[in-house]
């Protein structure tokens, strides 16, 4: 039997075409394994342990890539990409059936994921990722905006309705899609992708069509030198025509899935337009199991009902199928209120909810909110422990390992 000269190992990659640059995977690493420049987010194999840490954070799934490779990719070779590498044919030598079989039983090592247990719930479809990409984007046509928003509102939120004709983009709740915004940047790039949460269930906005819809807050801020930012992306999404033309890339996301149990609790917290995965579970509960066991049960914050979005079709929605907390921090004459502090408010029920090993938590919106959930969390874990003596901490390691709990903000 020949001997290999190079023992194959496997490489943690990160895919630089779908990363948004959120920083998620680079502060989730426990080892200062990942970082980055100011073309991409990079992992150093001479750190990485492969804790896989990072895996189920990253709202895109760039980071869950790998390479089977004789030699490292280096930190500059890797900052130099604007793809990733294919995966490259191995020399065998003599050995060659050996060498495969080690290198897909290294891949298949690589995809397990934390502990070697799934992060999406256990009864989640299969999600398609990554079917097109900025080289091959998916071509859709805009055929409704509307503003989400009073027209007197600071905030500017739409519905964004795209079609995909004839083309096959497969998509279930609480994936994204990517936008590619025309033109280029200072230097000449092609602008970042940018990543959007699909807001309608899997069978389209409208039933059995093949469209999905998005929510979209325009970005306008005042700079410190009293000037104006305008978020790129965010406005050209916005000002959308109808009959317009788009690049599409994705989907992404496989684990902010939502379980296909109608026995599953789901618990959907956020603020703004991270209500738009949950407008998609919602939807998808009220179509296909609108007389499930489980429930939803949402806690959704805004400044006032006018900056709210789908304020007014939240009304409509029956209690028994969607528990609703609509909470707001601007009421005139009314203290400041938080999607935290009504959780408190809620904490017996939240409590009961917790013990049931049916239980499903989603946090998505503005990552300051996770802070203040956590907190409510411990607080309500601690107050009404009861039958299952844990912290909030052992309960939401226990609940990730199940696929149960899941955050998502930026």
């Amino acid at each position: 039997m020949t001997t290999l000269a190079l023992q194959p190992v496997k490489q943690h990659l990160i895919d630089p075409e779908i990363c948004i640059r959120c920083n998620t995977c680079e502060e989730t690493c426990p080892v200062d394994a990942i970082t980055h420049d100011a073309n991409n987010y990079v992992v150093d194999a001479t750190k990485c342990n492969f804790c896989l840490d990072c895996i189920s954070p990253c709202p895109t799934g760039s980071i869950d890539n790998w390479r089977i490779v004789t030699a490292a990719f280096s930190l500059d070779e890797q900052m130099s990409w604007s793809e990733l590498p294919v995966q490259q044919q191995i020399a065998a030598g003599t050995d060659g059936e050996a060498l495969e079989a080690e290198v897909e039983a290294l891949l298949a090592e690589a995809h397990l994921g934390a502990g070697g247990k799934a992060s999406a719930p256990a009864s989640a479809a299969k999600p398609t990722i990554n079917l097109f990409n900025r080289a091959r984007p998916a071509i859709a046509t805009v055929t409704g905006n509307f503003r989400l928003t009073d027209a007197g509102a600071d905030n500017d939120v739409r519905h964004v309705i795209l079609d995909f004709g004839d083309i096959a983009f497969p998509v279930l709740e609480g994936q994204s899609i990517g936008i590619a915004t025309p033109g280029v940047d200072a230097n000449g790039a092609p602008h970042r992708i940018r990543l959007y949460s699909i807001a309608s269930p899997r069978h389209g906005e409208k039933p059995n069509a093949n469209n999905l819809a998005l929510t979209v807050k325009r970005v306008v801020e005042t700079r410190s030198d009293g000037g104006t930012f305008r978020g790129l992306a965010s406005n050209y999404v916005c000002d959308l025509k109808q009959g317009a033309k788009v690049q599409v890339v994705g989907p992404f996301g496989s684990t902010f899935l939502m379980p296909d149990d109608p026995q599953a609790d789901i618990v959907m917290i956020c603020t703004g337009t991270g209500s738009a995965p949950f407008r998609g579970f919602t939807e998808r509960r009220r179509r296909v199991m609108p007389n499930a066991k489980g429930k939803l049960h949402l806690f959704f914050g805004a400044r006032s009902p006018q900056e709210l979005p789908y304020f007014g079709p939240l009304q409509k929605v029956p209690k028994t199928l969607l528990d609703q907390e609509l909470v707001f921090s601007r009421l005139a004459e009314r203290p400041k209120e938080y999607v935290q502090d009504r959780m408190r408010t809620r904490a017996k029920d939240l409590a009961e909810l917790l013990r049931r090993d049916t239980t499903h938590i989603y946090v998505c919106g503005l990552r300051g909110m996770e802070a203040g959930v956590e907190a409510s969390f411990a607080a309500i874990c601690g107050e009404h422990a009861q039958s299952r003596q844990e912290s909030w901490q052992e309960c939401r390691a226990r609940m990730r390992d199940d696929g149960r709990f899941h955050v998502e903000t930026y």
